[in-house]
């Protein structure tokens, strides 16, 4: 019984550190879009009123 207490269940742990590794990949491309195409910091176009001729 003492050795039931040493088992690893090896599906769970690797599924374990797939998502870990998922989770990495995910949050690099991520912060790769944020540094293309900043959300945050997008600018407004002011409205101009048209020009009379």
């Amino acid at each position: 019984m003492s050795q039931d207490d040493k088992l690893i269940d090896l599906n769970s742990e690797r599924a374990k550190r797939v998502h870990d590794l998922n989770e990495k990949r995910l949050n690099e491309v991520r912060q790769a879009f944020e540094q293309a195409l900043p959300l945050g910091k997008a600018k407004k176009k002011p409205k101009n009123k048209p020009k009379k001729r």
